[in-house]
């Protein structure tokens, strides 16, 4: 973590000081930077009522922890679902379960997070080996890929931290059609992510029965028509879930 003294200082006096309910506005300016900060630093507190660009980027980091059932809307407002969302990590992580998102969630948050925004334990380039052929897409395409590794990064820790690999993301139309993709596939956006365990200690069942815990849309395993061998999960805004071939799905 590249953080100076001085940098240190402020921080803890920040901390010290909302404990006691002091206006600290002019104190918390400025998040704590990490290793990761080449990707986007908070420059203030989050709570709710807040909105703007860095609740957009919060959301998106916490999209993973919202309750079973629910789909995190990424709107840059901070409401009810994004506190909760906040909480959920939090605990998570061992932090105060607040709910406000301040330098010790966002220094948690730049731990987890590389250089290009992906989370650390996956990458742009899993998510879009597209049948050998690279990334083809658009930015647009490139965000929601992000927006999903993040859900998949809360999945892997709600699952013991154990390690996930993805098997297919991105698909631009060719690579779509060569496997057998649905047209309206998920995976054409590149929000959606073929997942099977890294190791022995989870399986595709417990992947994708997790995964109504982390804040997907689309949830498809086995029982599901040709995904016997892995779980697919997506970022769509309504409830899709299929996996009924799982005990205690």
């Amino acid at each position: 973590m590249r953080r100076n003294w001085f940098t240190h200082v402020i921080a803890v006096a920040a901390l010290a000081l909302g404990g006691l309910g002091v206006a600290t506005a002019t104190v918390t300016a400025t998040a704590p930077t990490a290793h990761a900060d080449e990707c986007y630093s908070w420059p203030r507190t989050l709570g709710s009522g807040a909105s703007g660009a860095d609740v957009t980027q919060l959301q998106i980091r916490v999209a993973g922890w919202v309750p079973r059932g629910q789909v995190m809307g990424i709107d840059g407002s901070f409401g009810a679902q994004t506190k909760t969302a906040v909480a959920n990590f939090q605990r998570a992580y061992g932090l105060s379960a607040d709910g406000v998102a301040g330098p010790a969630t966002f220094s948690k948050i730049y731990a987890l997070q590389d250089p290009d925004c992906t989370p650390v334990h996956f990458s742009y380039a899993e998510a879009s080996e597209n049948c050998g052929r690279g990334f083809t897409g658009t930015a647009a395409q490139k965000e929601n890929m992000k927006r999903a590794l993040w859900r998949a990064e809360a999945l892997r820790h709600q699952l013991g931290d154990h390690p996930l690999r993805v098997t297919s993301g991105f698909r631009d139309t060719t690579c779509n059609a060569s496997v057998g993709g649905a047209t309206n596939s998920v995976h054409l956006n590149g929000g959606a992510l073929d997942l099977v365990p890294g190791d022995g200690s989870t399986s595709i069942c417990s992947i994708a029965k997790q995964a109504r815990y982390a804040g997907f849309g689309g949830i498809f395993g086995p029982g599901y028509p040709n995904h016997s061998d892995h779980a697919h999960v997506d970022i769509r805004s309504s409830i899709a879930w299929d996996a009924d071939a799982c005990s205690g799905w």
